[in-house]
């Protein structure tokens, strides 16, 4: 069994295991919180019961990101997160310095990696092409993240006693803003959609700031579209799973805890499949109500969907996606987004990518709402709110500086317009006193022997 121990302010797991040799020694593994080290504790406990807990002996960068990928990757990456950290891992730093032992890794050597790194070709993948002929430093800059969460674990597991990767400098990555349409654009992208699939498509993105993959998966049994729901401004979507496609050989390895449901392959030979999983992060499950317009679209959606599987009959499979073909069949990204390249292009539009619309969203919605973050990060799903307010923080700006003119307006030129008005009533008032003092010889006579005073 595992206990935990605290000693200089933080939490070792300590329980005794078999070597490499089959010797059983004692292992202490250090985390910084009691609830880091209660789950590492329960995690090994039932793998001792098993005979199945790896202890981490890594002595090569290879052999840690093997047992960090074993013991930690496949218990917390979504499937997408773990294949894109094993084309990390295998194209760019297993082949360079995974012999290199852990104990002689220090920031010097790592620095010079990073720069190295710049120099290499980009790999081509089938999934995956790069825009650019060598490695990216956006590439690098995760290639940093996943080795310095590799090596912190390295620290836990007591193979190193301090990081050698957390202070080096990585490659400043140039941030390009997205491009997205303002509200006329949109407006106008939907006057010119003839294509109802994509019509919907389009609003539901932007009036529930969807993620395509949010999009795909939506299914019926999360929506309520009610006629009494819609009369009273409460039909709404429940955000809860994603469409996402991805690998056998990853979700062998991965196991069943990250997919809600697997769709039957058409061809028994590929090499991926279709899956429903939970979004990406916790809060990304939530409940998004609907606006009249779009929830009778979903009404009319439905009774389409009705009629296709009386037409189809036994040819139709009914997966209960709201996003499907006409035989049921789950509508993988590239439908929707091919489909809005097209709308662009036959209509001379801006070009942006379909993720984009989730961006005008959000900030229609922080304007609409006078800056309500709250509000909009619970339509978004963003894990935090400052990820709302960094990433739109020109809209705040652009509120902040009309609010600067309407207080120029409402309080600094209403006070200059009653000086202004001041000065004209002093103005009248001296001229109708010249005119009185001309037709009063006696007035006039009066007010000079005052001032001779």
């Amino acid at each position: 069994m595992a206990s935990i121990y605290k000693r200089k302010g933080k939490f070792s797991v300590v329980y005794r295991a078999p070597d490499e040799n089959g010797e059983i020694k004692q292992r202490w593994e250090t985390f910084n919180t009691m609830a880091e080290a209660k789950a590492r504790q329960k995690t090994v406990e039932s793998l001792l019961l098993t005979n199945s807990l790896i202890v981490p002996n890594a002595r090569t960068v290879r052999e840690l990101l093997d047992e960090y990928v074993t013991v930690y990757g496949l218990k917390t990456w979504a499937p997408s997160t773990y294949e894109g950290c094993k084309g990390l891992i295998d194209n760019y730093i297993v082949p360079i310095i995974g012999k290199i032992k852990i104990a002689d890794v220090n920031t010097r050597m790592m620095n010079k990696y990073y720069d190295d790194l710049l120099k290499v070709k980009a790999k081509e993948t089938r999934y995956h092409h790069s825009k650019s002929e060598f490695v990216t430093p956006s590439t690098v800059r995760n290639i940093h993240k996943l080795l310095r969460s590799a090596f912190n674990q390295a620290v836990k597991w007591e193979l190193l006693d301090h990081n050698p990767v957390i202070n080096c400098t990585i490659p400043k990555k140039a941030e390009k803003e997205r491009e997205v349409w303002d509200i006329d654009t949109l407006t106008k992208a939907l006057d010119c959609c003839t294509d109802p699939i994509l019509f919907l498509a389009i609003n539901l993105a932007f009036s529930c700031s969807l993620r395509v993959g949010e999009l795909l998966g939506l299914t019926w049994d999360c929506i309520d579209i009610s006629q009494d729901s819609i009369d009273n401004n409460r039909a709404y979507i429940y955000i809860n799973k994603e469409l996402q496609r991805v690998s056998k050989s990853t979700l062998e390895k991965l196991g069943s805890d990250e997919m809600i449901y697997r769709f039957p392959a058409i061809y028994p030979k590929n090499t991926t499949v279709l899956i429903l999983k939970p979004p990406k992060t916790k809060t990304s499950v939530r409940k998004v109500y609907l606006p009249k317009t779009v929830a009778n679209l979903l009404v009319e959606r439905k009774a389409e969907l009705e009629e296709l599987s009386e037409i189809f009959g036994d040819e139709f499979t009914d997966y209960n996606l709201v996003m499907c073909h006409p035989s049921g069949r789950p509508m993988e990204g590239q439908v929707i987004t091919n489909a809005f390249r097209k709308l662009i292009d036959d209509n001379g539009l801006p070009r942006v990518v379909f993720h984009s619309l989730r961006h005008t969203s959000t900030t229609y919605k922080l304007r609409l709402s006078g800056g309500d973050i709250k509000a909009v990060q619970g339509d978004t799903g963003h894990s935090q709110a400052t990820m709302v307010t960094d990433r739109y923080a020109h809209i705040m700006d652009d509120d902040r500086r009309i609010n600067t003119e309407k207080l120029e307006h409402d309080f600094y030129k209403g006070q200059n317009s009653n000086s202004d008005n001041e000065s004209a009533n002093s103005s009248s008032d001296a001229i109708e006193l010249v005119k009185a003092l001309e037709k009063s010889p006696e007035l006039m006579n009066m007010l000079k022997a005052l001032l001779n005073k």
